[in-house]
């Protein structure tokens, strides 16, 4: 009875396995038909459109199209991108081009030096700040032909090759030539560090590119060298880049073992990302500023250092970019950056705000949050319970979309004049600047040596203004007295920060403005408070 009903239940069990086998294997084999279908089917489609269409058909870029209209179908950061679209996007985060080694800018028709990077290949060869090319290679470069494309087009190039330039320079009054053989040229991601206060640095990030951590390195360390025992990371703004330079920004900050960030999706299990023993600022106070501009990979530094309760988060709600891509390489070099995973935070948020409701939708989503007032009033937000997630020290935060911060600072929208913007709109801050510089620049190089005795001493007099009010309107933009009165105090700093990042380096655009910086202010604050850091209890001890 036993051995009988032994057998019964064996053949009933390979039945059953056998069943599901084939279930499988059919399941397969109709999806791999389905597949083989629809591929035959995309292929036969565009076969009877170049037979029989009425004109002549352009194969690849329908091709193109084609692949852009599927991927939009997906998620918004999915994307198609040609080999030149690649090349020019790697650009940035590689952290170098082959180039001539100028800061410049078109102003009237002219290609203006703004800047020689040091040591780079137009500096060795005698190019100064403020020189005016208006010659490339023998060819007049100037006029309503220039646009970036042109210049870029002329001026870079592959490393050793050689281009001929004929410069203007209105300090001597000269017409000189320059054979400049091209380089590598660094491009940093690192804006700026300096010491706020005898104890507090700053270091600003625009980007996570290949060389950030390198960068990053050597300006902690020369704080570290100035007295540095309390930090402020700036992120506003900064878009994202690479996740390994994320990984690694975070891992200064945490103790060994923590999870810095993990990624999921359909076709990828979850893999967590860990913190090392290597962190140079485990301790310490640190506060990070975040706002609607910053994304990706500055949400995943920021998300890690609030769920782990490492620092304060400082600023508006971050933009909510948590899609992961892998890059797809096509034959002819172009590529498919697709979606394969989703970012979360230690706590378990997920980064990535929602798009069920849209690509257009999701594309005006800044507008919108400004238009609903999220940008200046904390109380316009609201986040329904189910997105409520704790971090290590069991604090309330929210998940939706984007890093809230934790403590949150309006958009300063009282310096927003008419005439403000349309100043800023048009460039006439920056393009005044540049022109009293290349009238001023052997006087103000005499009168202010270092960037200290400019800080100290340059001011922004009525003078001044009033050769940038003539400016101004040489430019079409009448003087609004009213409108002046309300963004004065932020007109003036724009000018002086301007005119020092020209006759120094960019960072001095930084320093001088934190005068008037509201989130550092707040973070100087927060810092200096003891009482706040007894009772929010957020730091290692």
């Amino acid at each position: 009875m036993c051995k009988t009903y032994t057998n019964i239940t064996f053949k009933f069990t390979v039945l059953v396995f056998i069943t599901v086998f084939l279930s499988v294997i059919a399941n397969r084999s109709y999806s791999q038909d389905n597949n083989i279908s629809t591929d035959l089917k995309f292929s036969r489609a565009l076969e009877i459109i170049d037979e029989y269409y009425v004109d002549t058909v352009n194969k690849p870029q329908l091709v193109e199209k084609a692949i852009k209209a599927m991927l939009k179908e997906l998620d918004p950061h999915s994307v198609y991108l040609t080999k030149k679209q690649l090349d020019k996007a790697n650009e940035t985060l590689l952290g170098n081009f082959e180039g001539v080694g100028i800061t410049y800018q078109i102003i009237k028709d002219s290609i203006y030096v703004i800047s020689t990077i040091s040591e780079g290949p137009s500096d060795l060869v005698g190019i100064m700040d403020g020189d005016r090319i208006i010659e490339i290679d023998g060819e007049n470069s100037t006029g309503k032909k220039l646009n970036s494309d042109y210049v870029q087009k002329k001026l870079r190039g592959e490393k050793n090759t050689k281009v001929q330039v004929t410069v203007f320079r209105k300090s001597t009054n000269e017409i000189l030539d320059f054979t400049i053989s091209r380089n590598k040229i660094p491009i940093y991601s690192v804006d700026a560090y300096f010491m706020l206060t005898p104890n507090i640095g700053y270091i600003k990030v625009n980007r996570f590119a290949k060389n950030t951590i390198n960068e990053y390195s050597m300006g902690f360390f020369a704080l570290q060298l100035s007295g540095m025992k309390s930090l402020i990371l700036d992120l506003r703004g900064n878009s994202g880049g690479y996740l390994k330079t994320a990984i690694n920004l975070a891992d200064e900050y945490l103790k060994k073992d923590n999870i810095i960030v993990y990624t999921e999706g359909v076709n990828n299990l979850k893999f967590e990302y860990n913190s090392s023993s290597k962190g140079n600022f485990e301790k310490g106070k640190l506060v990070v500023l975040i706002n609607e501009g910053s994304a990706s990979a500055s949400e995943i530094v920021s998300g890690a250092v609030q769920d782990w309760d490492r620092g304060i988060i400082i600023g508006r709600r971050s933009y909510g970019k948590g899609l992961v891509q892998r890059p797809y390489y096509l034959p002819d070099g172009s590529v498919i950056r697709l979606t394969t995973a989703r970012y979360y935070t230690p706590s378990g948020r997920c980064i990535q705000k929602s798009y069920k409701d849209g690509l257009d939708k999701y594309s005006k989503d800044l507008t919108n949050r400004f238009k609903h007032g999220e940008f200046v009033n904390q109380d316009s937000i609201h986040f329904p319970d189910s997105l409520k997630y704790y971090t290590n020290k069991n604090r309330l935060v929210y998940g939706g979309g984007g890093i809230m911060p934790d403590i949150f600072i309006p958009l300063d929208t009282t310096r927003d004049s008419e005439y403000y913007k349309t100043i800023r709109k048009k460039r006439i801050l920056n393009n005044f600047c540049i022109e009293y510089i290349d009238i001023n620049r052997k006087r103000l190089e005499n009168e202010y040596p270092t960037f200290e005795i400019f800080n100290k001493y340059f001011i922004v007099n009525e003078d001044f203004l009033n050769d940038f009010f003539e400016f101004s309107k040489k430019e079409g933009v009448e003087k609004n007295e009213a409108d002046f009165i309300k963004s004065e105090k932020y007109i003036s700093h724009q000018l002086k920060a301007l005119t020092a990042s020209m006759l120094f380096d960019n960072s001095k655009y930084y320093q001088i403005n934190v005068d008037i910086d509201d989130d550092i202010h707040k973070a100087i604050e927060i810092i200096n408070d003891k009482k706040y850091f007894k009772e929010k209890d957020i730091f290692y001890k």
